[in-house]
């Protein structure tokens, strides 16, 4: 009697160390560029677009002009106004320069004369500060997702386009944080959705330090829609394939 009590409890603790060997993790996840979206803002005053140099879909490079607002004209006559002043100041404090040279002029005039030029060159510089402001332009490399703004239309509170990085493609998975300890930097993982004609694969690159809520809404009516759950970053090895589904539900798997 005592060994086949034995013989059960040692079936019953095998199968849950096996159980446990092969347990995986899924969950839930997004496709995201790199850095998530950027929303593009105008200035700090609310301003209208005068040309948008872009399109929806098209891909811009770190500094390139996105769209140019309704002050540039004004701005940019400041700044042609600042530069000729600075140039007179510079030429006035020359002369002033000489003729001191020649005691034919007075220390309080070459003094005025220097200052004059230094308050010049600091209208100058504000000058193109504000000339730049009138301007917006990328931050970063990658891919016009939406444009909130055209040309004549005031810049809202959505600004005035979204930009990706969509060369850098990540999934972003909202691992349970019960499940959080199977999961580790470097692991594989594979991609599937209805939305794409196969599966995608990848890597874990970061896994996030704030537990938080689910972002992603499951489709079932009984799932957990309020777990604490930890964001997983993971690199796709076809970032390609995904660069224009950004926002894509997708179901993620870990593998051993």
């Amino acid at each position: 009697m005592h060994g086949f009590v034995n013989g059960i409890l040692l079936f019953l603790l095998m199968t849950a160390a096996t159980g446990a060997l092969a347990r995986s993790v899924t969950s839930l996840g997004r496709i995201e560029p790199l850095n998530g979206v950027y929303q593009i803002a105008g200035p700090t005053d609310a301003s209208v677009v005068s040309k948008l140099w872009v399109e929806e879909g098209q891909m811009v490079e770190a500094g390139d002009v996105l769209a140019t607002l309704d002050s540039y004209g004004l701005r940019k006559a400041e700044l042609k106004r600042a530069e000729v002043n600075l140039d007179l100041a510079r030429k006035v404090l020359k002369r002033q320069s000489e003729l001191r040279v020649s005691s034919v002029t007075s220390i309080a005039r070459l003094e005025e004369a220097e200052r004059d030029a230094l308050v010049q060159e600091t209208e100058l510089l504000a000058a193109q500060e504000r000339l730049a402001l009138a301007r917006v332009t990328a931050p970063v490399t990658g891919q016009v997702l939406l444009v909130h703004a055209r040309e004549g239309e005031r810049i809202g509170s959505s600004g005035l386009l979204e930009l990706g990085q969509t060369q850098h493609m990540y999934v972003v998975a909202e691992v349970y944080e019960t499940d959080i300890g199977l999961v580790s930097k470097g692991q594989a993982v594979t991609i599937s959705s209805p939305a794409l004609s196969g599966t995608l694969s990848g890597s874990v690159e970061r896994i996030g330090a704030i537990i938080g809520k689910n972002d992603v809404l499951d489709l079932d009516p009984v799932a957990r829609t309020d777990s604490r759950v930890i964001e997983v970053f993971i690199l796709l090895d076809d970032p390609a394939a995904v660069a224009t589904l950004t926002y894509l539900q997708v179901d993620v798997e870990f593998h051993d």
